[in-house]
């Protein structure tokens, strides 16, 4: 397999000391994947060009810095080479300790994975959301109680890893901890991605997963049908923190968009769009993929009501948001008040954007997908295994055309 690779040099300019000095810090992207690399050196940014990745000028501190930085780019390629003249494979997480000298604690699993942790920390913002980070905290957390569960330890060598062991934490997460199939799995593959790590490094000789299969069962995804998305519309709500909840949970059936997005938003988050309507762009939370959503008359109206919102213009915010446990915690209220006996959650928004919104009205596929910033069709196709009434009208629509064939047919005949 070919390997892409680039260097650069940059400034972190969030990060400038008290002389006004900010850090540069060297990118190295392999086949997509990026590492940030302190160069330990810190400069004036005026007298940066970000364009040659170097310091401006040609003045003795110049040229030592640069050559330093010339150095290290030098010393890089030299461990790329290193690696593919070994037959062993170019990947980020192998290269950084050796550009940094950094050995990773490759004798047991725990460690292996608190080192893995440590760095997705270190990348968040970057390359990772906190939540991503949040989700490997929590599988650290499970191996380690099922370590004390099953084995009685605090930890395992890696050498000690095999088919048994997965097929261990398996039972494990649905017994003890009593988690349904597609939960236990996302666990089970946060692990395999971890023992990767080993594997490129050759601390482990053979894959214990190799003869395990992470199958996931199809789930069915909640949402309100267009007479329950009306009665919570329509409904009239005397209590303010009610009534506000209810209006950005609307905003997100007819935006699609999640929490995490939501909460974010801010006034320059709307733009003028191609077709010279008000458009939401933003790069979703969870998957830092790009969503285009034009502003549908009711999402607008929300807009518009909470402008001026005291609470949404002193936290530079275009709504005024509270915590997601609280608006769930409204939202079960808002369920009672409208009759409605589903468990109403914030994110059952999103599933309605998808569903009732726009696959139930013939919006394309590719189209609702692209909205929700899904990075695969594939998990867009979920949702429209459950719009069985989009199905239903379209056959009804088909029967009526065969119908009018056949009697044309017939008066002709």
């Amino acid at each position: 397999m070919k390997v892409s690779t680039s260097i650069l040099f940059y400034l972190r300019l969030s990060r400038t000391n008290k002389a006004g000095e900010s850090p540069i810090y060297m990118r190295v992207t392999v086949n997509g994947i990026r590492i940030d690399i302190s160069a330990n050196r810190f400069i004036q940014p005026a007298r940066w060009s970000s364009q040659q990745n170097a310091m401006k000028g040609s003045s003795e501190a110049a040229r030592t810095l640069n050559t330093y930085l010339s150095t290290l780019e030098n010393k890089v390629l030299k461990q790329i080479n290193n690696l593919e003249i070994q037959g062993l494979e170019v990947a980020a997480d192998v290269l950084k300790p050796l550009i940094t000298g950094k050995s990773i604690p490759a004798h047991t699993l725990l460690t292996l994975f608190q080192y893995h942790n440590d760095q997705m920390k270190a990348l968040i913002g970057i390359d990772f959301a906190i939540a991503t980070y949040k989700k490997y905290t929590y599988t650290y957390n499970k191996i380690e109680a099922y370590l004390q569960h099953t084995f009685k330890k605090n930890d395992i060598p890696l050498k000690d890893l095999n088919h048994a062991f997965v097929t261990g934490l398996e039972f494990y997460l649905k017994t003890t901890d009593s988690l349904d199939n597609n939960t236990a799995m996302k666990y089970i593959k946060n692990l395999h991605k971890v023992i990767r790590i080993a594997l490129r490094n050759e601390w482990i000789s053979r894959d214990p997963f190799a003869n395990f299969k992470c199958t996931l069962h199809e789930t069915n995804r909640t949402f309100l049908t267009q007479s329950e998305l009306d009665a919570i519309i329509t409904k009239d709500f005397t209590i303010t923190r009610i009534a506000q909840v209810r209006d950005i949970f609307v905003f997100s059936c007819f935006t699609g968009l999640a929490y995490a997005d939501i909460e974010k938003l801010t006034p320059n988050d709307i733009t003028i769009g191609i077709d010279g309507g008000r458009w939401i762009t933003i790069f979703r939370q969870k998957t830092d993929t790009r969503s285009s959503i034009p502003l549908l008359p009711e999402a607008l109206q929300i807009v518009e009501k909470y402008k001026d919102d005291p609470v949404a213009v002193s936290n530079g915010k275009l709504l005024p948001v509270i915590s997601n446990q609280k608006m769930n915690s409204y939202l079960k209220e808002i369920a009672d008040i409208c009759g409605i006996t589903k468990t109403l959650t914030y994110h059952m928004s999103r599933h309605t954007f998808a569903t009732t919104v726009t696959l139930s009205n013939g919006v394309p596929m590719e189209t609702v997908s692209r909205m929700l910033g899904h990075s695969s069709i594939k998990t867009t196709q979920i949702y429209s295994k459950v719009v069985d009434s989009k199905v239903s009208d379209d056959m009804q629509m088909l029967k009526t055309v065969l119908q009018s064939k056949v009697k044309k047919e017939a008066v002709a005949v």
